[in-house]
């Protein structure tokens, strides 16, 4: 039976999240002891650990079928890939930062001047997009310490909390795009692949949308079940089932994670009472 060849990032904050998905989808694997290969013991599915910047090349060549990168990667990489689905974890942006005590005002101050980045192709692309004449000096790793060397007069990188850039005396000033993790396929797979691609993504989603929602549980009079009804749609209407005291009946319903809190006090408004609320390991709708 063919496996689907997937390549994550081999180490840090995005490898963490990669594994952890798989693992929530119910993908079982060996990882440890620096392996650059791991093989589920139960899904058709081979794990590559690579460098992240080699992702988009190794999957556009057929070495990997799939990957887990961050958008940022994907599209410096211009490599001929199919980008899939976001995946809604290491979410950044990549933005323009310079030195905390220039006077800045508009994008024009980067006319004439050095920027210093490790996406020239992004960088490029924004620039002449907004028509701006700058040289763009690339590097790879620490590229924060440019105008402080000399190097720049200002960087393009990516940012998460905006530490890094602070203790480095630079300040953000423009975001050129926000990113996350993408999954992204090869252009060229063959069915059984693509059936396995398919398997994968119900599960992923199935994940997703339960980190999106929340099963509830409530008691309520009955006379008040009509109102707290339309409070509580559910996936397509609440279920109600009645309770041993008379009059009394318990609803349950999935409700949406952003949507919460103001639903809990509109709910307690309505007459709902013992409230409980749990979270979703897997929604399948």
């Amino acid at each position: 039976m063919s496996k689907l060849k997937i390549a994550i990032q081999k180490k840090g904050r995005l490898s963490e999240k990669s594994l952890q998905l798989l693992e929530e989808c119910g993908i079982k694997f060996p990882n440890g002891g620096g392996k650059l290969v791991a093989t589920s013991t139960n899904f058709p599915i081979e794990i590559l650990f690579l460098r992240d910047d080699d992702i988009p090349q190794y999957v556009e060549q057929q070495v990997a079928d799939i990957g887990i990168v961050g958008e940022n990667v994907l599209i410096e990489s211009q490599k001929k890939i199919k980008p899939v689905q976001q995946l809604g974890f290491s979410s950044c942006r990549l933005s323009l930062a310079v030195p905390k005590e220039t006077n800045y005002t508009d994008l024009s101050y980067f006319n004439g001047k050095k920027v210093a980045t490790s996406y020239p192709n992004i960088l490029s692309d924004y620039f002449q997009k907004n028509n701006i004449e700058a040289t763009i000096e690339i590097i790879s790793g620490s590229v924060e310490i440019a105008p402080g060397i000399g190097l720049a007069n200002a960087i393009c990188d990516i940012v998460s909390s905006g530490s890094t850039l602070f203790s480095n005396g630079l300040k953000e000033v423009e975001k050129i795009f926000s990113s996350q993790a993408i999954l992204i396929a090869s252009q060229n797979l063959d069915l059984e692949k693509q059936s396995l691609l398919n398997k994968l993504l119900f599960r992923i989603n199935a994940v997703r949308k339960a980190k999106e929602n929340k099963y509830i549980l409530l008691n309520a009079p009955n006379n008040c079940l009509e109102k707290i009804t339309q409070i509580l749609p559910g996936v397509n209407s609440p279920t109600i089932l009645p309770l041993a005291q008379k009059g009394w009946s318990s609803l349950h319903s999935v409700i949406s994670e952003d949507k919460f809190w103001d639903i809990i006090d509109e709910l307690r408004e309505a007459g709902a009472e013992g409230i409980l609320v749990v979270p979703i390991e897997k929604f399948i709708a």
